[in-house]
């Protein structure tokens, strides 16, 4: 397998501030470890603001048709957490696809 990513597959979602750190944990127990055993990375954000916390997940593929197996057909579709409903202020309608141009991690 590749270990050079090119595509970057965005999901979204918020949460209440008090229901945050619960979200996380649950995020971090169900939904990141199937990412970790498939993707090439995996990146989780977090931004706390006055009302809500927004929760954003990147992981990191060799191509579409890698991300297209992990996700059994179609790449864009969410597949909903079990308890996301009880969380999240909306559920996400959406993934983000996008092409990586350019992966320079030279972090100093």
């Amino acid at each position: 397998m590749p270990t050079k990513p090119t595509i970057a597959r965005i999901w979204r979602g918020r949460t209440r501030r008090d229901l945050a750190d619960a979200y996380q944990a649950y995020l971090q127990a169900e939904g990141i470890p199937p990412l970790l055993k498939t993707a090439l990375g995996v990146q989780q954000l977090r931004e706390d603001r006055a009302g809500e916390t927004w929760f954003t997940t990147i992981s990191y593929w060799p191509d579409i048709e890698a991300m297209t197996a992990f996700t059994r057909g179609e790449p864009t579709k969410v597949h909903h957490l079990a308890r996301d409903a009880e969380f999240l202020i909306e559920l996400p309608e959406r993934i983000e696809i996008h092409r990586i141009l350019i992966d320079e991690r030279g972090l100093r």
